[in-house]
C-alpha cells in the first residue's frame, strides 16, 4: 500500500487516481498520521486505467493475443567486453533482427 502526504495528493491527484484504477490502495498522511485511504471501487475493472486511455487516443495498441513463444526462445545478441546493452540493441536494430 502506497502512502502520500496531503500536499502530494493535491498536486498529483490524477496520477494517484491512475494508480488506484490499476488496483492499488493509497493512504493519505497528515504530518505522518494516516487520515484517509483511497481504494478501487469493488467490482470495477482494474484494467481501465492509463493504458486504456492511451489506447483510446491512439498512442498505444494493446495486444489481444499471447506473444509468440519463439520470441523468448531466441537467444539475445552476444554482448562483448566493453559493450553495453544499448549498443547491442542498436546493432540488433541496424541488422534488422
Amino acid at each position: 500500500m502506497r502512502t502520500t502526504t496531503i500536499t502530494e495528493a493535491k498536486n498529483q491527484l490524477s496520477r494517484l487516481l491512475d494508480r488506484v484504477r490499476g488496483g492499488e490502495s493509497i493512504v493519505i498522511l497528515d504530518r505522518g498520521v494516516p487520515v484517509a485511504r483511497i481504494e478501487p471501487v469493488a467490482g470495477r475493472v482494474a484494467d481501465d486505467g492509463r493504458l486504456r486511455r492511451l489506447e483510446r487516443t491512439g498512442v498505444v495498441e494493446i495486444g489481444r493475443a499471447a506473444p509468440p513463444v519463439e520470441l523468448i526462445r531466441v537467444p539475445g545478441p552476444p554482448i562483448g567486453q566493453g559493450s553495453s546493452a544499448v549498443s547491442a540493441l542498436l546493432e540488433e536494430r541496424a541488422a534488422g533482427r
